[in-house]
């Protein structure tokens, strides 16, 4: 028994890892799916690739429209790589065979294997989530690049003021006395309404200076799946992205682009002032003046990526980020720094601004983009 449960408990980490980057995915992974995911893949060889797949499909998919995301996910996380527009070819089904549990175990299924090539790998993309984009060797940026394509943001809602019939929720007098009109005055049944629900705008504000360029591509890569993402929930144009460093550029039109790589091209060729310096303030001043106060930041998710260098004057920065705070719905400042140790919030542009933001988060790896992911989600 005590085999058998150490057995069970030695590829948890790495399964567990799959199910959160499927649930960042967008699919429905619910710690009772996760715990059955767990269950299955114990009972079965987890050397063999195939099994595994079967095993996650039959247990952590709710319905027909997981499956295309499972795939990708799937494939991502255990082969390390990823075709964007090319479907991945589900493994076949493995044989049906009638085994005692006993024989299961004895047969190595879960054997403490270092050379196995799935394990490896998973292992390897788990430790690649959490690590530091600065640093990171060209190789490990491409590998990092397939896994972007695994995450799934979701548009904020907001509550609209136009009202749809609906099965529950208010009831509609009007459409009630309408229908008991219809039939001559005599008792119908009653009609109810609701409100409908339209997506909140998100705005990415992309520090570009030269201390931020270690996460530029990262960055921009994380714009465009916002982008795509919204395109995909019929939320097109409701995601826009800018650039400030020394200059304003909007690069919402680079970033719609479908493929990432075309569209990173793109945003090369249209912001001037890479790796410049940082003038955060009289940036968002042209932002709030030109664009954020017609409508752009009006009521919308604002999320600045920077480490809050600031080279120009910082009163003026707090002033812009006290209008932005005013206009738009939430606030989040993503920073590089926050949660390494030995990290304070001192940095003047951070002292001007932090009375103005109500989320300050990190953003230094894919797991932090994950985890901004929600934040955005939710907001």
């Amino acid at each position: 028994m005590e085999r058998a449960a150490e057995l069970v408990h030695a590829p948890d980490e790495l399964l567990l890892g799959f199910a959160r980057a499927l649930r960042a995915a967008g699919v429905p992974v619910t710690m009772d799916r996760a715990q059955t995911f767990l269950r299955a893949t114990a009972l079965v060889d987890l050397g063999d690739q195939r099994a595994t797949y079967w095993a996650g499909r039959a247990t952590l998919c709710s319905g027909p429209d997981d499956l295309d995301r499972f795939d990708q996910v799937f494939t991502a996380w255990f082969q390390g790589k990823d075709r964007p527009g090319e479907k991945s070819r589900p493994p076949e089904r493995p044989p049906v065979a009638q085994a005692a549990l006993e024989e299961t175990d004895r047969g190595g299924a879960g054997e403490e294997d270092d050379t196995d090539p799935l394990r490896a790998t998973a292992s390897g993309n788990e430790v690649l989530r959490h690590r530091d984009i600065d640093g990171m060797s060209p190789l490990d940026k491409g590998r990092l690049a397939a896994l972007f394509e695994t995450l799934r943001p979701r548009t904020p809602m907001r509550r609209a003021h136009r009202q749809l019939p609906w099965h529950r929720g208010r009831v509609d007098a009007d459409r009630t006395l309408r229908l008991m009109l219809s039939r001559m005055g005599e008792p119908a049944e009653i009609a109810w309404r609701r409100r409908t629900q339209r997506p909140r705008r998100v705005v990415l504000l992309l520090d570009v200076s030269g201390s931020m360029s270690p996460y530029a591509d990262a960055l921009l890569r994380l714009a465009h799946r916002f982008s795509s993402a919204a395109r995909d929930q019929g939320a097109k144009g409701r995601v826009e992205t800018f650039t400030v460093g020394t200059r304003l550029t909007r690069i919402t039109r680079a970033m719609g682009l479908r493929d990432p790589e075309r569209a990173i091209v793109a945003a090369g060729e249209t912001v001037p002032d890479w790796s410049g310096g940082t003038r955060l303030g009289e940036t968002l001043q042209i932002f709030l003046d030109r664009w954020g106060q017609r409508g752009l930041a009006r009521g919308a998710v604002v999320v600045i990526f920077s480490d809050g260098w600031e080279r120009g004057d910082t009163t003026l920065l707090g002033e812009q980020m006290r209008r932005l705070h005013s206009l738009a719905h939430r606030v989040v400042w993503v920073n590089p720094h926050v949660g390494k140790a030995g990290y304070q919030p001192v940095q003047a542009g951070i002292v001007a601004s932090l009375a103005h933001v109500d989320d300050f988060v990190a953003g230094h790896s894919l797991a932090t983009f994950e985890d901004l992911i929600e934040v955005v989600a939710h907001a």
